[in-house]
């Protein structure tokens, strides 16, 4: 039994080597210069014994692009926890969403297909992926404060935050942006504003 644990040990340690190298790749030489080669390169093993891991590229920036959505929804999890009130919730958890996107811009660009193509399709199989969607969804419903809110609702007001937000790190990933100042005031004053439409409309019911 401790042969096989140790076994398993090893592959899970391996399969994570593979993953640091592509990622250190990346960070280094851009998503272009990846290639099944060069992470046996960097991790010093021969092509085949990546193959054995990862049937091929594609696979390896799923498993990235998995890799993103659990530190992203940490992120968000942990934001969500420093407050009590709905709006300061979310607020945080946008702001969380920002710092996380370009602390880890690479796997940002991998998980929404920013300067690269996207294995979209691939990616939205994975649960991790529904996470943020889930976690936002359900402040957003506390802010909401109505009664039986459709699901078309909230997603109304999910993707009017996301795409000011997601926009506004693409425009800055692409490097069209303009200071981090007036970034931040952007951002801030694009999530109080929807977060105040909210709550107004919450007042008009």
């Amino acid at each position: 039994m401790a042969s096989k644990e140790r076994i398993q040990r090893l592959k899970d340690e391996t399969r994570a080597n593979i993953l640091d190298a592509s990622l250190q790749i990346v960070k280094e030489e851009g998503w272009q210069a990846l290639s099944m080669r060069k992470i046996a390169d960097v991790i010093e093993y021969t092509a085949p014994i990546i193959y054995e891991y990862f049937a091929n590229k594609e696979a390896i920036l799923l498993e990235l692009t998995r890799r993103g959505f659990l530190i992203l929804s940490k992120d968000l999890q942990e934001a969500r926890a420093k407050h009590r009130l709905p709006a300061k919730q979310l607020e945080a958890m946008w702001l969380a969403y920002w710092n996380f996107a370009f602390a880890n811009k690479e796997l940002y660009q991998v998980m929404f297909g920013v300067e690269m193509n996207c294995c979209c399709d691939l990616v939205a199989t994975l649960p991790e992926s529904e996470s943020p969607y889930t976690q936002f969804s359900e402040v957003i419903i506390e802010l909401m404060d109505i009664e039986n809110p459709t699901k078309d609702m909230v997603c109304l007001k999910y993707y009017t935050f996301w795409s000011v937000v997601h926009g506004l790190i693409s425009i800055n990933i692409l490097r069209r942006g303009y200071s981090d100042e007036m970034n931040r005031q952007v951002l801030t004053d694009a999530i109080c504003g929807v977060i105040k439409s909210i709550e107004q409309e919450k007042v008009s019911v």
